[in-house]
Formats: structure tokens, sequence, C-alpha cells
């Protein structure tokens, strides 16, 4: 028997991603791992930087011969030479005395501050006025403090940015283990449906989905399998099944998740090896009848037929629950919200969690949400909103003027 809308909480339907396995690692050049998510722990193998190296062009200086210094009563300290950049400096320094130095070049043996140029004048070639005191570690960037050998600078489960990119070079790592991208067949379903590049007869409609899911599943990092349009077909929906899940990591269908009586995707995903329907029916609005199904050890979603539905859960559940099997740990999921307040009352349904579709615009230095009305099914509801606000599942609405989060979409 067919279970229909047997409804769950998001957070429900979140937490069942740990019955799936993350993919496998791979070795992985540094060039190429923008994006990819760390499969390991990487530690320090030398101090960074490798030596003590002044941020600021000025003079390098032991901090206590600047102690008292002042517009009115400057220090004077003997300069005892230049800091050559890209090179060590061949001279100590000691009390009293003073040596030029660049932005990054290395500090003297002896000196353990900077003063800057701007608060110094050269006397002549051998003499400088210091007119401000520097404490021990102004302006330097002490050897190890930015990543002191043998710590663990990464984490496993850190999806790998710029900044990231950047400290592994600076370590000098340059081969990591990543996990491999996660591959995402995609199906379009439905009679109605013919491709973008057609044009459709009285009663059809071009594949918007399959684009949609394309487009936000290379957002999120992962691999789209697009697998084309399938009839109202009970069999060719399942061959195509079949092929996305011989080949994929995991099998988004979009259409067929309602009880009419031609959705077919509940008793076909039941066909397919070791099935089991996990969820039919989700407590969001728009995409109450979305279904989540184990099959072969891999999940199934059936999405909503209707495209800004479809894309709307793609954010509130595919999104987050399919970057736990990328290896992406929960805590550093990088989709910060916006705190944000309304520009209109929007009404909601207890027992459910509303995602409001919003522009985001900003009045007197905040930001403020404006809700983009309309149906599920428009998709300029989308084109014209900037974020998601989800409204929790105990509440009414809110009010005009209540801060809220969303969510950049």
């Amino acid at each position: 028997m067919k279970e229909f809308f047997q409804v769950v909480s998001v957070a429900r339907v979140l937490s069942l991603a740990g019955r799936f396995s993350v993919v496998q690692d791979e070795e992985s050049e540094l060039s190429a791992a923008s994006g990819r998510v760390l499969a390991e722990d990487i530690t320090a193998p030398e101090d960074l930087p490798p030596f003590s190296r002044s941020t600021m062009d000025g003079f390098a200086v032991d901090a206590r011969s600047s102690f008292g210094a002042s517009p009115a009563n400057a220090a004077l300290l003997s300069v005892v030479g230049t800091v050559d950049m890209g090179q060590a400096p061949d001279f100590p320094l000691g009390p009293g005395q003073a040596a030029r130095i660049a932005t990054g070049g290395m500090l003297p043996l002896g000196a353990d501050a900077v003063v800057m140029k701007e608060q110094a004048e050269n006397v002549d070639e051998t003499l400088v006025e210091v007119y401000r005191s520097v404490a021990p570690g102004e302006n330097v960037l002490a050897k190890g403090e930015d990543a002191p050998q043998g710590s663990v600078v990464l984490s496993a489960g850190t999806r790998l940015r710029a900044q990231e990119l950047a400290l592994l070079a600076g370590l000098g790592i340059t081969r990591i283990r990543v996990r491999r991208p996660v591959t995402c067949a995609i199906l379009s379903t439905g009679d109605e449906v013919v491709p973008a590049d057609e044009k459709p007869g009285p009663g059809k409609i071009r594949d918007m989905n399959t684009h949609a899911l394309l487009g936000q599943c290379l957002a999120a990092g992962f691999s789209p399998v697009p697998l084309g349009l399938v009839p109202d077909n009970p069999d060719a929906l399942f061959a195509a099944c079949e092929k996305g899940l011989s080949a994929c990591d995991c099998l988004l269908i979009s259409g067929g998740s309602s009880v009419g009586a031609r959705d077919y995707t509940v008793p076909v995903i039941q066909r397919l090896p070791d099935a089991e329907i996990l969820v039919h029916g989700v407590a969001i609005s728009p995409g109450k009848p979305t279904i989540l199904a184990s099959a072969a050890g891999k999940p199934v979603w059936g999405l909503p037929g209707h495209v800004t539905s479809s894309m709307v859960v793609f954010e509130a559940l595919v999104r987050p629950f399919t970057q736990r099997l990328a290896g992406l740990a929960l805590e550093k999921d990088q989709r910060f919200p916006i705190p944000c307040r309304l520009t209109a009352n929007v009404a909601a349904a207890q027992g459910r969690v509303d995602y409001v579709r919003v522009r985001l615009i900003q009045r007197e230095g905040e930001w403020w949400a404006e809700p983009v009305f309309g149906k599920s099914g428009e998709i300029r509801t989308m084109v014209a909103a900037d974020a998601l606000v989800p409204l929790a599942e105990n509440s009414e609405g809110a009010d005009a003027g209540a801060w809220v989060e969303a969510y950049l979409i």
C-alpha cells in the first residue's frame, strides 16, 4: 500500500543523511582543489611564517629603544643598515639602533618590533627620530604566528576556499586528499514536458526543472548529470532511475511526487534494489509532497513538478543533505543568514515551515526583506528573489518590521 503524506519535519529529513555513506576521497593538486572538501586533517609541517617579518614599511627596532618616544620627545636611533627583500639580514640590532625595512622583510637579530615610517623621520643617513613608542611584536608577524609547526591548521570536512588554498601553499602543501564531487543524476518527468529548445504544443510546457536543478547543483559544488525527460510511463521511469543510480551518487526526480493517478515515482522507486521510502511528505511550503528514499544505498529524491517548489526544496533539503554526503562538516556549511526586517505582513500556516521568497533592500543602514508574493508554480517569484526566509513551523506568520533571517539563493 502506498504511503502518502505522513509529513515529517525538515530537521527529521536532514537527520537521515547519516544513513548514507560519504563519497570516497581522492588525491588532488592544490591548483585543482578550489571548492573541494578536505578528507583529512592538515598539520603544519613547518612554521608559517618561517621567520619573523615586518607588516609595515619602516624601521626594525628593539621595542625598548622606543619607550617614551613622542612627538615632543623623539627617540634618536642609529641606523645601522637596510634589510634587503628576500635576504636574511647579516647584521644584528642592539639597543638604540634601527634598520630600514619594507613590508615582508625579515627582522634582524635583536629586533622585535617595527616603527612605521610615518612615525619616524630621517635626520640623515645614519640617524632617525622616532615619534611614537612601539610594543614588542607591534607591526610584526612572528615566526609561526600564522601556523605553528605541528598544529592542525585545517580539519577534515572543510570546504577549500581561496584563503585555505593560500594557507596550504604557504606551508608548501601542494597535494591533498579531498572528497570527490557528489554526482547527482537529474530526471524530469511528465508527458506534458518538452525540451527547452522545442516549441511546446497545446497542453505542453518546456522543461525548466532540469536546468534549474543543474544550476543549483553546480552552485552547491555537486556534479550534475542530466538524463533528459521521461514520459509518464512506469517502465521508462524505472529504466531511467536504474541508469541514474548506477552512474551517480544520488538521484533527483522532478515531478510525479504527488498522489495523482499518473504520479508513478513512489511505486517505481519501490521496484529499485534495496528500496525504502524514508519520507513522503515534508512539513514545508512549497514542497509538501517531497519524497526521500534509499535505493542501492543511495538517496533518491522525488521533487515537486512545479519549478519554484522544486527549487525551494533543493535549497531547504537537498543541498544541505547532500553536503553531508560530500563530507562537509555541519559546522563548516558556509551559508550564513542575513538578519533583516520584513517590509510587509506575511501569513504562515502552523505545523510547517513556510519559505518566503524575498528581495533584499537597504533602508537607512538596515537590511529589509520585501516579500515576493505569487503562486508556487511561478518562476518569476524566484527570479525576483534574492533570498529565502523560513518562517518557523509553529508560527502563524510575521508582521511588517519583524526581524527574520534571509538565506541567499
